[in-house]
């Protein structure tokens, strides 16, 4: 699938769209007004309105920010390359990690509350990946890569422990950083799925750089 051309005032938007993510996931947006979000994305009320006419559009603006993230990650072509079982695993980690705790249950109520037709775009969006790892998941133990585990249980770890894990106050309280919790959470990870003779099909140089993109990303944050 080809990406779509990105203008240069489409990308000036997603920029400021991405400052203003951090808070309106932490406090939702019900009661933000637009000099609100003016001062979240650091730019004036007239600069702000060259690109957003309404709060309206704003919103939906996060809204297709995380869409069309999600919808990066395209359908695996798994077939005849045990590789690319590695590969793909590798791609899925990134996207869990990045996903994991930006979309909240207040914004999702904001969300299902004031904009019907977005919340309906977002969760269906979120279930399309849902239904495609756990199908990369069955394909893999099908075809003798991975261990019979129950892949639900894995999309519930990701929800459920790695969010507590890349938690400032875990973080803290372990005396461990950002960038080791993902690495053993990647070990974590490729030790619990792939079977041992398939280890040798994850390219683990790979993953360095992506936590380390990971990692940059999330210090900006705090």
């Amino acid at each position: 699938m080809t990406k779509p051309l990105v203008s240069q005032q489409d990308k000036s938007k997603i920029k400021l769209l991405k400052k203003l993510i951090s808070s309106v996931m932490k406090d939702g947006f019900h009661n933000l007004r637009m000099d609100d979000i003016a001062k979240h994305m650091d730019v004036s009320r007239a600069t702000m309105y060259k690109h957003f006419s309404s709060k309206e559009e704003v919103i939906e603006g996060v809204v297709r920010v995380f869409v069309d993230y999600i919808n990066e990650l395209e359908d695996p072509q798994l077939e005849n390359d045990e590789k690319s079982f590695g590969i793909w695993f590798q791609q899925l980690f990134e996207q869990s990690v990045s996903l994991v705790g930006k979309i909240s249950d207040v914004f999702l109520k904001d969300l299902q509350s004031a904009y019907t037709d977005l919340y309906d775009l977002l969760k269906g969006t979120l279930n399309k990946r849902e239904q495609q790892t756990l199908k990369f998941y069955q394909f893999g133990k099908d075809k003798g890569i991975f261990n019979q585990i129950n892949e639900k249980f894995i999309l519930l770890q990701d929800d459920v422990l790695l969010r507590e894990i890349i938690n400032i106050k875990y973080l803290l309280y372990n005396q461990i950083s950002i960038q080791q919790v993902l690495h053993d959470y990647y070990q974590f990870k490729k030790v619990q799925l792939f079977k041992a003779e398939k280890m040798s099909i994850v390219d683990d140089s790979n993953i360095h750089p992506i936590i380390d993109h990971i990692v940059e990303k999330f210090n900006r944050t705090l």
